[in-house]
């Protein structure tokens, strides 16, 4: 499932921040194609970490809601200005299963150590041991 949200992209003097209103929630990149793309993780992992923690995610404001002129303010300085040369307002969008199977949830190979006897014995019973370490791992953190 897509999901989409409204952000607010923001060009500074080193690149451009961009600001999920909704969310409470930003990253910047160097370069337009940069931000968008950090964009997409930001909204991607926000909401990944939601689902995870059995949490709704807010909804999307409509896009010609968002106001860039009012994240702008809240984001000046003392004097009330910012060094900001151009804003807009876009939609970025995401599948949040798709992108965790890809960045979030891929398995690295791990090489550990275990007593010859204790492998055999596991051997002998068909048993999964990547299933078993991601198990004790998962308990031994508090994880799901």
């Amino acid at each position: 499932m897509i999901s989409a949200y409204p952000a607010c992209f923001i060009k500074e003097k080193n690149g451009y921040s961009v600001i999920f209103p909704d969310l409470g929630t930003a990253t910047c990149g160097p370069t337009l194609e940069d931000a968008t793309y950090m964009a997409v993780d930001c909204l991607a992992g926000y909401l990944y970490t939601l689902q995870r923690e059995k949490q709704a995610a807010p909804v999307p404001s409509p896009l010609d809601q968002v106001d860039p002129a009012a994240v702008l303010a809240e984001l000046a300085d003392e004097d009330g200005e910012t060094a900001v040369y151009e804003t807009f307002v876009n939609v970025i969008t995401v599948d949040v299963e798709e992108y965790a199977k890809r960045h979030f949830e891929k398995s690295v190979k791990k090489t550990l150590s275990i007593p010859a006897w204790l492998n055999e014995a596991a051997l002998q019973e068909h048993l999964n041991f990547s299933q078993i370490l991601q198990d004790a791992l998962k308990e031994r953190l508090g994880v799901q």
